[in-house]
């Protein structure tokens, strides 16, 4: 792996708070916050935040808004979404935000966007979920339009932008990354993204052989990871302590769609078998180095590896453990 390439390390954010370990979502957020600016202090890299809409454990639906605070409490690290949900959104709104994130930051912002899967987000933004291919290519190309400071000039199936220059326009362009877990889904990020954000590790091998399908080599694209591994000292306790979050973070995910239909995809009966059959590693420091070297060979594009700070409803000093453990036993081998 080249130097002039390194790896970003980080934490991955929904600021879900469940109604059974409900906190104040006013003491919630600030300490979060203050969990976010301690990480950067410990030497994390960066930090990624996620969208839904209308969760009744008050999932984030303002991941900028978010990203904005979080800049302001940071000095170096990066801040990105994996991911919004850019169908649900008007692209030059987006487009102004995020160039403004980036001027107010020194260009610490990148942009993972998605095309989502609930019918009732779909519903309220008065989209359909047809048209999501259209609508995350189109707004793609709108925003990349929108940071030239030239005017947009662009005429879709979607939108319509005349020949309105967006201002500000960014000093540093914006990454825009796209991601998905099934292969058209991949495919489109190698032809129309800067990278792909890869759910656990999924798609990566489809990604890169794509990107060369395109054209481009592998350094053309960038591969943002979001791992569900939980990292401890012993990680087979750790996941018997927080079982009850886990098991409700991969079921909520299975009723909204995200792995298929809901119908035809069940749900884990306890947290032993999502631990199991999920996306979640159980990992010591050894392990998790070995791993993760091993992937970033087999992958040498790799630019971001972030970890589930906590998992819903589990208290924030519980994640930052496994943070300070992470900092402390595996990060500083990871960067030798």
């Amino acid at each position: 792996m080249s130097m002039s390439n390194p790896v970003n390390y980080g934490l991955w954010y929904d600021f879900r708070n469940p109604a059974q370990w409900h906190q104040p979502f006013d003491s919630f957020y600030p300490e979060r916050l203050a969990q976010i600016s301690d990480a950067e202090n410990l030497g994390f890299d960066s930090c990624w935040l996620t969208e839904h809409h209308f969760c009744e454990d008050g999932y984030t639906p303002s991941p900028l808004v978010l990203s904005s605070a979080i800049l302001a409490r940071t000095q170096q690290m990066r801040v990105g979404t994996n991911l919004m949900l850019l169908p649900l959104h008007d692209p030059v709104r987006i487009a102004e935000d995020v160039a403004t994130l980036s001027l107010i930051s020194g260009g610490r912002f990148d942009l993972g966007v998605g095309i989502g899967y609930r019918q009732l987000e779909f519903d309220h933004f008065q989209r359909k979920l047809s048209h999501r291919p259209s609508l995350v290519e189109e707004g793609i190309e709108i925003l990349r339009r929108s940071w030239t400071g030239k005017p947009v000039n662009f005429s879709g199936k979607r939108f319509e932008v005349g020949d309105l220059a967006v201002t500000p326009a960014p000093v540093q362009v914006p990454k825009i990354y796209l991601g998905g877990m099934v292969e058209p889904a991949i495919q489109r990020a190698a032809r129309v993204a800067d990278g792909f954000l890869s759910t656990g590790g999924i798609g990566m091998d489809v990604y890169n052989e794509a990107l060369l399908q395109n054209g481009k080599s592998i350094q053309d694209g960038d591969i943002i990871m979001g791992c569900w591994a939980i990292i401890a000292e012993d990680p087979e306790a750790e996941a018997d302590k927080i079982g009850d979050h886990v098991l409700y973070h991969i079921n909520e995910y299975i009723k909204w769609g995200a792995f298929g239909p809901p119908d035809q995809t069940p749900l884990f009966e306890n947290a032993a078998a999502a631990i199991e059959g999920g996306l979640y590693e159980l990992w010591d420091a050894d392990t998790a180095v070995s791993r993760l070297n091993e992937m970033m060979e087999t992958y040498p594009n790799i630019r971001d590896i972030h970890f589930w700070a906590q998992f819903p409803g589990e208290p924030a000093e519980s994640g930052s453990q496994r943070m300070r453990y992470i900092a402390e036993k595996v990060l500083p081998r990871l960067r030798k």
